[in-house]
């Protein structure tokens, strides 16, 4: 144990190294700030404020969420290229998966953590319909680009250019973390 005097305080240093480190295993296990903050009765906003000062990665964060779509694995790839952590790519087969066998509030939770997921990124990049787009503008607080790909409703698989969408990946990382390949 290492004990630090702060004025009147005695602080365990051992315990406050613990803590950061359980709440960085919880976020990185998928919990959102908030569900870390409540379950350690801590602020939220300690949360955020521990993780941009031990963020290494310079510049903005991207999401990708593209769907329904042919090329998943394609898009995948190229979210692995340019380092975009945060993605939701999937066929419509899997989209349907998501309300399968669900009710409607663990269904809703689901949509929650995956709004909260977006939201901590800077920049998201939407391939999907117009409807879909336009939601996801209207429930995610940071920079949205969106690109049709389909008329409402869309009920089958569709081809996203991987080229169209490199070439936008290419000026948003140029924007905001400066070259990443």
């Amino acid at each position: 144990m290492e004990f630090i005097r702060v004025g009147d305080k005695l602080i365990d240093l051992y315990k406050i190294i613990d803590t950061i480190r359980l709440i960085l295993r919880m976020r990185s296990q998928g919990l959102s700030q908030q569900e870390v903050a409540t379950r350690l009765e801590i602020d939220r906003t300690f949360i955020s404020r521990l993780e941009s000062l031990g963020n290494v990665r310079r510049g903005g964060r991207i999401g990708l969420i593209a769907f329904p779509v042919q090329n998943k694995a394609e898009l995948i790839s190229l979210a692995d290229t340019f380092g975009i952590e945060n993605r939701l790519i999937l066929s419509n087969a899997e989209r349907w998966q998501l309300v399968e066998d669900k009710n409607g509030l663990d269904f809703l939770h689901q949509i929650f953590n995956i709004i909260e997921q977006f939201r901590q990124c800077d920049t998201v990049l939407v391939f999907c319909s117009e409807k879909w787009n336009r939601l996801a503008t209207a429930l995610l607080d940071n920079q949205v680009y969106t690109v049709e790909i389909g008329r409402s409703p869309i009920a089958k698989d569709i081809y996203v250019d991987p080229q169209e969408v490199e070439k936008i990946l290419n000026v948003l990382t140029d924007e905001t973390m400066g070259e990443v390949k």
